[in-house]
């Protein structure tokens, strides 16, 4: 494909969400049927704004999901702690409650505009952008093209590319070229991803390490933890946590073949908890007693499972076990962030299906701390091994701890690389007065 081709590809692609922008609201309505959308904020998804644009500066951050949100929740912080307007967009209903619960006077919250041009173009003809930050994987054709038109600097920050999306945009490297070149800067998360960011035309590329090491969780409710601790009375305990389907079903069985041999409940935290009603039939229908979270229910002697069914509280669940299988390895693919265990104390376990995060785990695995396994059988020996090997498991829960601990730097890293963007954007915050809305909205 030669550049002019792509060009024309770009321009296209579009040109083509302006056709399909009238059949966009039967994709949104279903969604928010399904409820991953808000009722009441549906206008946003649209670009229309639910809230007053300030004067003075403003910085568009966007972080997908919730483990991107979190993830950018200390670099948020040291933007707004330098008087920096900061409006978060975010795509799910359950990053959007991670937002407010942890940056509720700190941001403007928004649901990030569809990909389409006349939406993308309402949304920044109203908040009028100085700066855009995308987390990780955050790549929108119409979103980074409508900035580049109106030259508004956009930077990649944690950027990473699994080797799916990689291989994908190495089939048509001019295009990619012709939607990287929008880039001011891309900060990767690691030297692979780097490299795949300038093969693909990004440039300039900086290497930041990953912003998840140097979030950390919020903490959990400690009454609400002391009294599931005094419900567990000691039983032997481990989670499945970011579970997808088929993994829910992989816990069951692993439960049900250790729980002859040990007094256990076994935590089950799905990555999407609206498919609790689901996940707890499923368990139900293998024989399981059930308590859910959402629901208040307390576990009790009979209580097999313990199903994370609520938002923001996977601190909560990581502090009642010292092991941890992290989903979407095992029947799924792409892997979850397995820092958050690893700060939290918990030996980790895994499948082998972590494209998404490699680099974390090798260094994990590397230290002692993460242990991959390849099915359901294996999975019940690790756990079994775990819980009846006290020293083991507490010298991966050290190594973790201490892997972390040396993992960390990425945020100053990822704040030196910006201060040719932000430093400015806060001289004139200073300069200006803030508070009021701007005119002409």
């Amino acid at each position: 494909m030669t550049s002019l081709r792509a060009r024309l590809a770009l321009f296209g692609y579009r040109w083509a969400g302006v056709a399909a922008y009238p059949a966009v609201s039967a994709f949104v309505s279903l969604r928010a049927a399904r409820g991953k959308e808000e009722r009441a904020r549906k206008s946003e998804r649209y670009g229309y704004a639910s809230a007053p644009r300030p004067e003075g500066p403003l910085i568009w951050v966007h972080a997908a999901s919730v483990g991107e949100t979190n993830a950018v929740v200390p670099l948020i912080r040291e933007i707004a702690r330098r008087g920096v307007t900061v409006l978060l967009t975010t795509g799910t209903v359950t990053s959007a409650t991670i937002a407010r619960s942890r940056l509720e006077n700190e941001v403007i919250h928004q649901y990030v505009p569809l990909d389409l041009k006349p939406v993308v173009g309402r949304f920044l003809e109203y908040w009028q952008p100085d700066l855009a930050l995308f987390a990780e994987s955050e790549i929108w054709p119409v979103t980074i093209m409508e900035l580049g038109r109106r030259h508004i600097p956009q930077i990649l920050v944690n950027a990473r590319l699994s080797d799916r999306s990689f291989r994908r945009w190495s089939l048509a490297p001019r295009l990619a070229a012709a939607l990287f070149e929008n880039m001011s800067l891309v900060i990767a998360q690691s030297e692979t991803d780097g490299q795949h960011f300038q093969e693909l035309g990004a440039l300039p590329v900086l290497i930041s390490g990953n912003l998840k090491a140097d979030s950390d969780m919020p903490p959990a409710d400690p009454l609400t933890l002391a009294r599931l601790k005094a419900q567990l009375a000691g039983r032997n305990t481990w989670a499945a946590i970011s579970t997808f389907d088929g993994e829910e079903k992989a816990a069951a069985q692993v439960h049900k073949a250790l729980k002859s041999r040990l007094d256990l409940v076994t935590i089950v935290v799905p990555r999407h908890p609206e498919r609790a009603d689901e996940i707890a039939a499923m368990l139900a229908g293998e024989g399981l007693n059930v308590a859910r979270r959402s629901r208040g229910d307390s576990i009790v002697a009979d209580t097999d499972i313990y199903l994370g069914d609520s938002i923001g509280e996977m601190s909560l669940f990581l502090q009642l076990t010292e092991i941890a299988f992290v989903g979407r390895s095992l029947t799924a693919s792409g892997g979850q962030n397995p820092l958050e265990p690893a700060m939290m104390g918990c030996a980790i376990l895994s499948g082998g299906h972590v494209g998404n995060f490699r680099e974390s785990y090798q260094t994990l695995a590397r230290n002692g701390s993460a242990r991959m396994v390849r099915d359901p059988e294996m999975l019940a020996k690790a756990v079994y091994y775990l819980i009846t090997n006290e020293a083991a498991r507490h010298a991966m829960i050290d190594a973790g701890l201490e892997t972390v601990h040396q993992m960390r730097g990425a945020l100053q890293a990822t704040l030196r690389g910006l201060e040719p963007y932000v430093n400015p954007l806060t001289m004139k915050a200073r300069l200006m007065p803030r508070g009021g809305a701007m005119t002409g909205k």
